[in-house]
């Protein structure tokens, strides 16, 4: 039975050194307080110094290396079109571009990704930046480009950044961002030159946002101190393919079924050992040493927490939507394709719309393409060409393994009972000002970096780690054992090849070639083209594991039986090709069905909420041969239906509530169509239900490293037998940031939810009785009672007691924040560089993915980072938004100018032949050689 909690109001939690800066961010304090204490705003801010650094838009430039004319035509909302007649001048001049409106962004990400944020941002950094110097990121970014790109990639690299540093040439910190002059108060940091790594090395922080199940590892680890592994699997729910389609249904991986042999990889039938936990399913339950990984994986996550938002959210919502319909089920006879990647909200948008044309196309110049990149990256990540459009949605498949590592002394590990030498490496983090700081990275001899020595609290790894290694002892564990991490990311691959031959790709074939170099990370890619196909393809490197071995817990890392078999071939992996149905949905789900596939993928699906409810709205508008227009497609991206709620409000409206009060906002349910619209009362008083549900039934049960940080509860102590009284509870607060902690809300707890709505008397539906709030003793209905008396006067503190005046969009609001200078600090300089709020609708799980964290409460933690429609048939009909604008300046007009836009559901035409450009162009700059 879980154990009883009561929340408690008190002091918070004592914070330890990585707490102090977590909010911090990418902030230097040093840098603030010296602006409050001596500058004059009003003097050093003036209008000049602001608009110092906006772009030249009209008119000429000289750039030294460009080999013939090149045109910049931006719109309305400054989102460039550029015309070249060479590659090397095509991205040269795109460099230049990106860098007028982001640079500073750039300079950002490039010092993330390469853990140089101190050198920028002083002391605050060296803790993330010794985490990514350990990963390293930016060295294995230097091997692709040493060893594994093509020339013709590594040239469109050059040209690239020749164009940054073109622009950069002759200019201070002051003339290229408002930020840079702040810095300039209390940091002498001058911008050096862009290099092809640096690009290169953004993608590698994009395959860390989109990582997989790691987080799911963590948690089901750290479950383990207060939970059994029955409890747990009940959090953890197989995936419902009886009800939510999976993404290939008539698809093909090359008569995979024919030719594989088990014992080369792991199929789904090997899984029987596992109750979905990964943990044994004859284990004991929860204490010392069902307490496996919980001291080592909660520092871990705290290191992972901590790393910037600029990298997203660290893997938890992260999604997407993206699907495609055939021809022969639209109004224009040609595919209509639509995505929305789902993405934490940042200022600016991670997005960056653009177009990139030859003048003529041809040997000497390849491009035509439109679309979303990111700044500091040459080509286009999604859109499409003259002939075929792309969208990407992250596929969710397992690309990591924790590993437990026994150490042997400083110098060594173990591995099949003999001892070998750690790989290691010295880095210098130089700080600014500050003194440098030196450290040692470790590696195993097949490349796994130790994470466990870049935090204190993983000094303990593996103290108390529980380990069945079925028939190999585990090693004694002596001061505990070190946490490794195996990824995809971490070996030379070839995505940015990939990059440049889907920009170019004219057909199926050619698309799939390139897809085959998009090794991470892996999405899933649904495609259309103008001679009226459509397909899907699953890409990247995806490892195979032992039989027996589904990547969901920590695996020792001692026992080579545990080591990675190899990874499935391209020609094995999953895709499709005009099915008969005429659409093709991802959104997050399995990919294939179990059943129908011999290799685990992963154990940790999306739940497919939203993938079913675009099918279903699909379906809808198809039958009896109806068809799907453009503004069908945007209209569906904008569905805001509760699937969580069609499920509890029948059940909800049924209860007998004595307090009028409650019963009063329980009266807004009876009608409710279960739409959340931003000015949506009964959306407000639903979700906040929701929340509290979820709140009595399992997060005031689960361990403190999962609960949010000033959450606090006395609980039974762990590791305790027989009953236990009040006097005897010990208190016990939260350590996680609000929209990191759990039960989030998402469609897994849709799912545990729906499976113990017919289980009355479950232990999970227990909570003790608070104050006049009366207890709920294994019965569903006496909680979600209790869960509508809080939710009333939790609203009516936060909105007011007239229920009149309630709505969904004040609850569920979107800050858009800078994500260094203005994430924190002074109050001028948020005001400078942060906008919003926005009052949104949709929410968790659906298809208008406004995501929230129930735990922590309904503020908008990740959204629809841009939106597209493309049109097959006439693409200068085509429609996109992107969430800020084209600019990171703060004062520029483009700076937000789509935000209010893209929060009402509008899309922007979207140009592309010559003539559409032209006449949609406001500003035209002509770049001469």
């Amino acid at each position: 039975m879980p154990p009883n909690t009561t929340a408690t109001s008190g002091d918070k939690p004592g914070k330890s050194g990585r707490k102090k800066g977590r909010k911090a961010r990418l902030i230097v304090l040093v840098l603030v307080l010296a602006i409050i204490g001596g500058i004059a705003y009003g003097a050093y801010w003036s209008i000049s110094t602001v608009r110092a650094s906006f772009p030249q838009t009209k008119g000429s430039i000289t750039l030294e290396g460009l080999t013939g004319p090149v045109d910049v035509k931006r719109d309305g909302y400054g989102i460039p079109q550029i015309y070249a007649d060479s590659d090397e001048d095509l991205f040269m001049a795109q460099g230049y571009v990106q860098a007028q409106d982001r640079f500073y962004e750039m300079d950002v990400r490039r010092h993330m990704t390469s853990g140089r944020l101190s050198e920028m941002f002083g002391k605050s950094q060296v803790d993330n930046d010794e985490f990514l110097r350990t990963l390293g990121w930016d060295r294995v970014a230097k091997e692709e480009y040493d060893s594994k790109l093509s020339s013709d990639t590594k040239k469109y690299l050059q040209a690239y950044a020749k164009g940054v540093n073109a622009y950069l040439k002759g200019k201070d910190g002051a003339d290229i961002s408002l930020e840079y002059a702040a810095l300039g108060f209390t940091n002498d940091y001058k911008p050096t030159e862009w290099t092809p790594v640096d690009s290169v090395s953004w993608l590698k922080a994009m395959a860390w946002d989109l990582r997989g199940n790691m987080q799911d590892e963590i948690d089901r680890a750290l479950m383990t101190s207060r939970l059994g592994p029955a409890q747990i699997a009940e959090l953890y729910p197989q995936y419902p393919y009886d009800r939510n389609q999976a993404i290939v249904q008539d698809g093909q991986y090359d008569e995979l079924t024919k030719t594989f042999e088990q014992s080369d990889g792991q199929s789904d039938s090997d899984d029987s050992s596992t109750d979905g936990t990964g943990t044994s399913s004859d284990s004991s339950s929860g204490g010392t040493e069902g307490s496996a990984l919980q001291s080592q994986l909660s520092g871990l996550y705290n290191v992972l927490d901590d790393l910037p938002t600029a990298v997203g959210v660290n893997g938890n919502g992260i999604g997407s939507n993206s699907w495609v319909v055939a021809g022969k089920n639209t109004i224009t006879n040609k595919p209509l394709l639509a995505n929305d990647p789902h993405l934490s909200a940042s200022l600016p948008s991670v997005w960056y719309q653009m177009g990139l044309h030859c003048r003529a196309v041809s040997s000497k110049c390849q491009y035509d393409v439109s679309g979303y990149t990111f700044a500091g990256m040459p080509g286009v990540i999604i859109g499409h060409n003259q002939t075929i459009s792309w969208g990407m949605t992250n596929s969710g498949v397992d690309v990591t393994d924790l590993y437990l590592e026994k150490l042997s002394g400083e110098d060594g590990y173990e591995y099949d009972g003999k001892v070998k030498p750690f790989v290691t490496r010295e880095e210098t983090i130089k700080v600014a000002g500050g003194e440098s700081k030196k450290i040692v990275v470790r590696q195993t001899e097949d490349g796994m970096p130790l994470l466990s020595d870049r935090d204190d609290e993983l000094i303990d790894v593996g103290k108390k780690a529980t380990v069945d290694t079925d028939d190999t002892a585990a090693p004694d564990r002596g001061d505990g054992y070190g946490v490794a991490l195996k990824w995809t990311a971490l070996s030379a691959g070839t995505s940015m090849d990939a990059v440049f031959a889907i920009d170019k790709a004219k057909d199926w074939d050619s698309f799939r070639k390139a897809a085959e170099k998009f090794d991470v990370p892996s999405q899933n890619l649904v495609y259309a083209d103008t001679s009226n196909h459509i397909g899907y393809q699953l890409p990247g490197k995806i490892p195979t594991r032992a039989k027996g071995v589904d990547g969901s817990i920590p695996a020792p890392g001692w026992d080579s039986k545990y080591k990675w078999k190899g990874y499935i071939a391209f020609d094995e992996l999953p895709y499709e090709y005009d099915p008969d149905r005429g659409y093709i949905v991802t959104a997050n789900q399995a990919v294939v069905d179990k059943d129908k596939y011999p290799y685990t993928l992963t154990t940790d699906w999306g739940y497919g909420a939203r993938s079913q409810r675009i099918t279903d709205l699909i379906k809808s508008k198809i039958k009896g041969g109806g068809k799907i227009s453009t503004d069908d497609m945007r209209q569906m991206q904008l569905d805001d239906d509760s699937e969580i709620a069609k499920l509890l409000v029948p059940v909800l409206k049924k209860l007998n509530l004595d307090d009028p009060d409650v019963r009063e906002a329980q009266k807004l349910l009876e009608n409710w169509d279960f739409t959340q619209d931003a000015d949506s009362a009964a959306a407000a008083y639903f979700n906040a239900v929701w929340r509290n549900i979820l709140k009595l039934a399992f997060g005031n049960k689960l361990p403190k490293e999962l609960r949010v940080e000033d959450q606090c509860l006395w609980v039974d102590p762990v590791n305790t037998t027989g009953p236990v009284d009040d006097t005897e509870k010990v208190r016990e607060c939260g350590q996680r940031d609000a929209d990191q902690a759990q039960p989030d809300g998402g469609d897994r707890w849709f799912e545990v939810v729906r499976n113990l709505m017919t289980k009355t008397d479950s232990d999970w539906w227990t909570t003790p009785a608070s104050g006049t709030r009366p207890e709920a003793d294994h019965d569903r209905d006496k909680l979600f009672e209790r869960a509508m008396i809080d939710a009333r006067w939790e609203l009516t503190a936060k909105l007011g007691k007239d229920i009149d005046t309630w709505s969904w969009g004040r609850l569920h609001r979107l800050f858009l924040k800078n994500q260094t200078l203005g994430t924190s600090g002074p109050g001028f300089l948020q005001y400078i560089l942060n906008r919003g709020p926005w009052k949104l609708g949709g929410g968790e799980a659906t298809v208008n993915a406004t995501g929230w964290n129930a735990a922590g409460g309904y503020g908008v933690v990740w959204v629809p980072s841009m939106r597209m429609v493309v049109n097959l048939d006439d693409l200068d009909k085509s429609k996109w938004i992107n969430l800020t604008g084209a600019s990171g300046h703060a004062f520029s007009a483009h700076y937000t100018d789509q935000t209010s836009k893209w929060a009402d559901g509008e899309l922007l035409d979207w140009s592309f032949s010559k003539k559409a450009v032209d006449d949609s162009t406001s500003d035209t700059l002509v770049l001469k050689p």
